[in-house]
């Protein structure tokens, strides 16, 4: 099954193992890290980045990928829709059925406000549901708010906004007692206290989880918590185009049936977007952990109407995405594996880099390792190399993969690979969506009265890089931030007449800029027909 190449690098990890677990190498320092950036991260590579002509960040560089569907045509012109035809009429309408949209219509509701989720998949179709590790919190007695802040913003290059992220480690603690009443179960010792662990780039074990099935455990809980409360759900339709009123503020969105193609209008004194992450742009060609409906919808939708963006031009390549088998290529092999103790190890059986370095830095060191050091295994489909997952029952004990990760055990398991016994193949995988739309501490943007943004749709919460556990942390804290606000602002809006008028606006920038495109967008969903792999 295996080539000889493939074997001989498979005996050598093994043979290695006992002086690997033994074996801790030391961090880079901060000269070596931006070093090791600059020279092989994806962000760094100018190439694939365009600038943006016109718009509100006009000058500014992002993905060539989306910066083509930033300029591009809208879905509909103004003269299709009939703005008096309403068929949804809300105090909140939330555009995104995932855990920031579902935490922001549970606050929502909670505060009296009629309440809608508009997904254009199934409410739980989301990152969240596929998050696996685990989620921060500083509420042990060896640790505190301020020392997670201190981790999370020098793992972001000091970058994120000081009030968003003081926000995320402050509320952090709350969130996680609002969401073990709502029902999550949290990995507990025996007398009831919570488990936690350490993630890359942490210096306390502030990493709660539910095994590794974190997100789906949590989204589980939330999507229950909103069907319980009878909060309306429209599944299978997209937003393709927000609505303004006469005074410039959000007002409702344009909707489509994604069957029917049918537009409808709904009207909503505030609006949230909570639209989640970018990994089926398939930036550069990478693989992504993401679900299908990630395609920067919510990014697309702010920024016509004038809302700015904020770190556009940074994703989080995940080290550890599935290298091998075929069939997994790309899934999440969760940073927890790591903080139980698997290292990565090259072709030669050697520990390369510290286990829990920055997302970012361990991404880097492997990419440098399959490429200019050449000690990369060929799965057919790319180098990649070992994680070293047998190391964790020897750590542990016979057992602890079972009980910790037993996602991790079973995904392999299906394709004949016994990771209690068998390192495995991992290469980056596009993850995250670092940048986003900027948003004040409540939620609302800057630039655009009424519409707030919560979760993977923000920029500036992690600054230029996230630590693992923040990102189920900020959906939690800032899509309930969301909710609270947007339901609070709707009890005092008069709202004015509606318009579309933005898009024609929108097209006269584009012609004024000399931007040719014929693409429309949002996106929706990701086009596979002439898709390039990475090499």
């Amino acid at each position: 099954m295996y080539s000889a190449e493939f074997q001989k690098s498979l005996h050598e990890v093994e043979a290695a193992r006992e002086a690997n677990i033994a074996y801790e190498p030391a961090r880079m320092s901060a000269e070596d890290k931006e070093r090791l950036l600059e020279a092989y991260h994806p962000d760094y590579k100018k190439t694939e980045f365009e600038k943006l002509q016109f718009g509100p960040n006009k000058g500014d560089v992002v993905p060539r990928e989306l910066c083509e569907i930033l300029q591009a045509h809208s879905r509909i012109t103004a003269d299709q829709i009939d703005l008096n035809d309403v068929r949804y009429d809300v105090d909140v309408l939330i555009i995104g059925g995932g855990g920031a949209g579902a935490s922001a219509a549970i606050e929502a509701d909670r505060a009296g406000a009629s309440t809608m989720i508009v997904t254009k998949l199934r409410i739980g179709d989301a990152n969240t549901m596929m998050a696996e590790g685990g989620i921060q919190a500083a509420d042990k007695p060896n640790d505190s708010p301020a020392i997670h802040f201190l981790d999370a913003f020098g793992g972001g290059h000091f970058a994120a906004k000081r009030e968003l992220l003081a926000k995320l480690v402050c509320d952090a603690p709350e969130a996680i007692q609002w969401l073990n009443e709502l029902g999550v179960e949290f990995d507990k010792t025996s007398d009831g206290t919570m488990i936690t662990t350490h993630g890359g780039g942490t210096s306390r074990k502030r990493m709660h989880a539910a095994k590794d099935y974190s997100g789906a455990e949590i989204m589980r809980t939330l999507r229950d918590e909103v069907l319980n409360r009878g909060i309306n759900v429209v599944d299978f339709t997209a937003a393709i185009e927000l609505i303004l009123d006469d005074k410039g503020n959000a007002a409702g969105a344009v909707l489509m049936n994604m069957e029917t193609k049918e537009l409808m209008v709904a009207r909503a004194k505030t609006v949230i977007i909570a639209t989640g992450g970018a990994g089926r742009m398939h930036y550069q060609g990478f693989p992504t952990s993401n679900h299908y409906g990630a395609t920067a919808d919510g990014l697309v939708l702010g920024y016509r109407v004038g809302a700015k963006l904020l770190y556009a031009d940074t994703l989080q390549y995940h080290p550890t995405g599935a290298a091998y088998p075929s069939q997994i290529f790309g899934a999440l092999v969760t940073e927890k594996v790591r903080s139980l103790g698997a290292k990565l190890v090259n072709s030669e059986g050697r520990v390369f880099m510290h286990p829990l370095e920055t997302r970012d830095v361990a991404a880097a060191s492997i990419i440098r390792e399959c490429s200019d050091r050449d000690k990369g295994i060929d799965t057919g489909n790319g180098k990649a190399v070992w994680l070293d997952t047998p190391m964790i029952e020897r750590i542990g004990g016979e057992g602890t993969i079972e009980r910790r990760i037993p996602a991790m055990m079973r995904m392999f398991a299906n394709y004949g690979i016994d990771i209690r016994k068998e390192p495995i193949l991992v290469y980056p995988t596009l993850h995250y969506q670092n940048g986003g739309l900027d948003i004040n501490a409540d939620g609302m943007t800057p630039n655009v009265e009424n519409l707030f943004v919560a979760g993977e749709a923000v920029g500036g919460i992690h600054g230029r890089n996230r630590l693992m556990g923040n990102s189920l942390l900020d959906i939690i804290v800032f899509g309930r931030n969301a909710g609270k606000n947007a339901a609070a602002k709707s009890r005092n809006i008069e709202m004015g007449m509606l318009t579309l008028d933005h898009i024609a606006a929108f097209d006269a920038e584009r012609e004024k800029a000399g931007v040719k495109t014929s693409a429309v967008s949002p996106r929706l969903l990701p086009d596979y027909t002439n898709r390039h792999e990475r090499t």
